[in-house]
């Protein structure tokens, strides 16, 4: 019998591998050009009842934040740290990440005559100042003051352009806005939820199940307008009474919690993720009946397609890579997927700058070559993701 995962291993080759791999896709579709390929590859509108392979990949990595959870508490755990100190931990990588999504929604707002600095050099300083800030400086106590020094330099950094920051026009200027919180926003919401679930409930199985068929549950009755006695705290916690974000979250959790079974073999763990994907596509389906599939208004038809495509993925990318052991073929996901936020964030920098300096770098965006575009779109992808592998050889490496 094929013994199940150990749970003193902390990384699953397949959880790395499948979340680089839905980076890959997430620089990919982020970088198409709209006019010039073909339209199941983009996002869908709100109204329509559908989906394009844009609409999945963002709600896949959401299913990897989960998968992550009981492996990085078990980490914790086992380095002695208490559960105080974990949840001030969960607490203060979720502010990390609200903060830095609303800072870049918001760089897309910026009016630069107002701000008195051009729209893409306050957005390259940002980045940088996160950089700053957020990178997993090596552990080198010659340069300890060093490293110090530069956090310090990232956070005045922040402060200044927070400061300095103004939209709108001049006769009616606003400040930041927060909005839908952007995607790393809505990915810290999903993890606060997810990482207290998994902590308060000691990461048992049933219990987090029964929070993620809640969250199911909440979605649906958000979308039937039930939840109207709650407006009042949409402003900060929408993103939690909607129940659409928390619940894919906690659909990777449990199946995060599954592998660690070790009364199971991989290979029946593998048979019940790929169930469970089924189980999932078939209830999207049926709730279609009632809601369309849209990512925009996040529809629990659609939070359980796309949990379902993302199970199926997963159980044959466990039973290819962990149980069969053929892990090679995707070293190069497996790295980018555990440097994940370096990956997503340093190719912005290199957009904010080609457009800054009016370099024509993307001359593959064309309305008359679909394959070109397509292609290019996807050489830009690997692109970035050996560069975040190579960020991470000389030590630049983000981490909340």
């Amino acid at each position: 019998m094929t013994k199940a995962i150990p749970e003193k291993i902390q990384r699953i080759l397949s959880i790395d591998i499948m979340r680089g791999l839905t980076l890959f896709l997430m620089l990919f579709v982020n970088d198409l050009y709209e006019r010039g390929v073909p339209r199941w590859l983009l996002h869908t509108e709100g109204e329509v009842d559908g989906m394009g392979l844009a609409d999945w990949v963002f709600p896949g990595f959401l299913f990897m934040v989960g998968m992550s959870i009981p492996y990085a508490i078990t980490s914790r755990k086992k380095k002695g740290d208490s559960d105080l100190y974990i949840f001030s931990h969960i607490i203060i990588r979720t502010l990390s990440l609200l903060l830095i999504g609303v800072l870049m929604l918001n760089s897309g707002r910026l009016n630069s005559a107002l701000t008195g600095m051009d729209n893409n050099l306050w957005a390259i300083l940002l980045y940088v100042s996160i950089f700053l800030i957020w990178n997993n400086y090596p552990e080198k106590e010659s340069r300890k003051y060093w490293f110090s020094g530069l956090r310090i330099l990232g956070f005045i950094g922040l402060i200044v352009l927070v400061a300095i920051f103004k939209s709108g026009k001049p006769e009616h200027p606003s400040w930041l806005k927060i909005e839908w919180w952007g995607i790393l926003g809505l990915i810290g919401w999903g993890y606060l939820v997810a990482a207290l679930g998994c902590l308060f409930l000691k990461s048992k199985l049933l219990p987090i199940a029964a929070l993620w068929i809640f969250f199911i549950g909440l979605n649906v009755l958000s979308q039937l307008g039930m939840l109207g006695w709650l407006d009042f705290l949409n402003p900060v916690f929408g993103v939690i009474i909607d129940g659409n974000v928390p619940s894919i979250v906690l659909a990777g959790l449990t199946v995060g919690l599954l592998l660690g079974q070790k009364e199971m073999s991989s290979k029946r763990i593998a048979l019940i993720i790929a169930c469970l994907g089924v189980i999932c596509l078939g209830l999207g389906f049926f709730l279609r009946n009632w809601f369309i599939l849209s990512k925009i208004f996040g529809t629990p038809s659609w939070a359980m397609v796309c949990n379902g495509i993302s199970m199926l993925i997963y159980a044959l990318l466990f039973f290819l890579v962990d149980i069969k052991g053929k892990s090679s073929w995707g070293w190069m996901f497996g790295a980018a997927g555990k440097n994940s936020l370096t990956t997503y964030l340093a190719p912005d920098v290199i957009y904010f700058m080609s457009w800054g300096m009016g370099l024509h770098i993307f001359i593959y965006k064309q309305d008359a070559n679909q394959l070109l575009a397509v292609v290019g779109s996807l050489v830009w992808a690997l692109a970035m993701i050996v560069f975040s592998i190579l960020l991470s050889k000389i030590n630049i490496r983000l981490k909340l």
